[in-house]
């Protein structure tokens, strides 16, 4: 198989494998990162002066199990006529919350769109990447710099193109405003056509801004990593996919602790901007970010940091050995007699 080929289907591969295996982590983030930290109407009122805990204890209403836990009080949730009271235990807790309420495919809710950004998105980003990396920038960089500017290029160019998707993606996987009406991908159509009408095609753009600050420094922090790690392993001898997966695993992680902040705030906003909530919004970056700080504090930033990092270092992984890994067998395999 021709280089070029075999590059185009060892990214599909991994593109295909890394949204099948990944998006229930993705489910997960997207649901915390989209559950504020007050109170709000996730389940139908309690009766009045109702609640499941004895008068002497404060008792907290509404307020959904992916919620962190208030200290010295306890949640209580109305839920199909049954008040029931729990204490929220984090990211195990948030998976137990989507199945019971939508199922284990809800684990897998945009899925589907999932392959239809991911796929395509990855495959080309990869390969931008590559011809980037090999061929244009080495007359015009150093070799130190290469990897980062070529990542940082890369997805600048996809990210952009795919922003419109990436909205409906968000919006799909977002905490449902019941769990009796969870999102539908025909639902989250219809609300973004409703908007776009109203606004213009740019809004579909609107959370480019944030999607950009946290994947544009990923890329370049996380090919940087990957580059370095490849070429430490390298001079003990070690190579192959496995070597691949490692450094993709490690690099990954590390770049999605640094970026983590942006993630939250691109979250939040495409949520935002896809809501059919009425009232003022605040979706401005740094607005946003300011008033993240103010009501909820630093560490909510970190919201969801656990299932990004659960996500992205396999992610990281199975992609970059993919793609090196099934490349390499590919060519391989047409240079044999």
């Amino acid at each position: 198989m021709e280089p070029f080929n075999a590059k185009l289907a060892a990214a599909g591969t991994g593109a295909t494998i890394t949204a099948l295996t990944m998006t229930p982590f993705d489910v997960v983030k997207t649901r915390l990162q989209t559950q504020p930290l007050r109170p709000m109407s996730l389940f139908p009122d309690p009766p009045p002066n109702t609640c499941c805990q004895p008068a002497n204890v404060p008792c907290v209403r509404r307020m959904s199990s992916l919620a962190p836990a208030v200290e010295g009080e306890v949640v209580c949730i109305w839920d199909h006529g049954v008040l029931r009271r729990e204490r929220v235990t984090g990211f195990l807790d948030a998976i137990r919350h989507v199945v019971r309420a939508e199922g284990i495919l809800g684990l897998w809710k945009g899925a589907g769109t999932s392959l239809v950004i991911g796929v395509p998105s990855s495959t080309c980003y990869m390969l931008t990447y590559d011809h980037l990396l090999n061929v244009v920038l080495p007359p015009l960089l150093p070799p130190t710099l290469v990897p980062l500017a070529s990542g940082i290029l890369a997805r600048t160019t996809i990210s952009s193109i795919m922003s419109p998707l990436e909205l409906v993606r968000t919006k799909l996987q977002s905490t449902p405003l019941s769990p009796d009406i969870p999102h539908t991908l025909r639902s989250v159509l219809s609300s973004v056509h409703a908007v776009t009408r109203a606004q213009g095609m740019w809004y579909l753009w609107k959370g480019l801004g944030p999607t950009l600050w946290r994947d544009v420094p990923f890329s370049g922090l996380y090919w940087a990593g990957y580059e370095m790690l490849k070429r430490e392993f390298a001079r003990e001898g070690l190579a192959g996919p496995q070597v691949a997966f490692a450094s993709g695993a490690l690099s990954g992680t590390t770049a999605a602790l640094l970026t983590s902040p942006f993630d939250v705030l691109k979250t939040r906003r495409q949520a935002l901007l896809a809501s059919s909530a009425s009232g003022p919004k605040l979706t401005a970056t740094f607005p946003l970010l300011r008033e993240i700080i103010r009501t909820e504090g630093f560490p909510a930033l970190y919201a969801g940091i656990l299932p990004r990092i659960a996500k992205i270092a396999p992610a990281c992984g199975i992609m970059i050995a993919c793609f090196e890994g099934v490349g390499r067998l590919l060519t391989k395999g047409e240079e044999e007699p």
